[in-house]
């Protein structure tokens, strides 16, 4: 059997990491593009393009793609930074469009020591742990043109919860 590679089996630097998702399909044909990946994984900028395949039927930005910009880096960035010992997804998310999107507009999510230190200790006895994050959508004035929140679950794996309470 053939076994398809994911980011995770992939790996690498955050480089090349950024160079790869910039031409991940659904990135690339959305006109998402990742401008910016901290070398330790903690804070990434991303940002979509204007022109005529991302504007929808009133010429503004598609809600999908302006959805999409947040999509897999919450999760991703969490669980690069907690390791190979959490599990780590999205479990839900929601958007909320403020003004119509014109022009190029940018996402920055940045994971904090203190955001993954409470992760840590929520999570220690093996509890499943949901928090919700959020991020901006900015246009290029600065303004706010959607509000994405997303729900994450993180848990320890049963093999170190195990581990852990052999050990002690």
């Amino acid at each position: 059997m053939v076994s398809i590679p994911t980011w995770k089996t992939i790996g690498g630097s955050a480089a090349f990491t950024r160079r790869a998702m910039n031409i991940w399909p659904p990135f690339a044909f959305a006109g998402i593009r990742i401008t910016e990946l901290s070398d330790d994984f903690r804070r990434v900028r991303v940002e979509l393009g204007s022109h005529l395949l991302t504007r929808n039927y009133v010429g503004t930005q598609f809600g999908g793609s302006i959805f999409s910009m947040s999509d897999p880096f919450w999760m991703f960035l969490t669980l690069r930074s907690l390791g190979d010992d959490y599990i780590v997804w999205d479990q839900a998310a929601e958007v909320r469009f403020v003004r119509p999107g014109r022009g190029r507009l940018h996402l920055t999510v940045e994971v904090t020591d203190a955001f993954l230190d409470e992760l840590r200790e929520a999570a220690k006895d093996g509890d499943k742990v949901l928090r919700w994050v959020e991020s901006d959508v900015l246009d290029d004035d600065g303004e706010v043109v959607a509000q994405v929140r997303r729900q994450l679950y993180v848990r320890l794996k049963k093999k170190v919860t195990e581990r852990t309470a052999v050990a002690v």
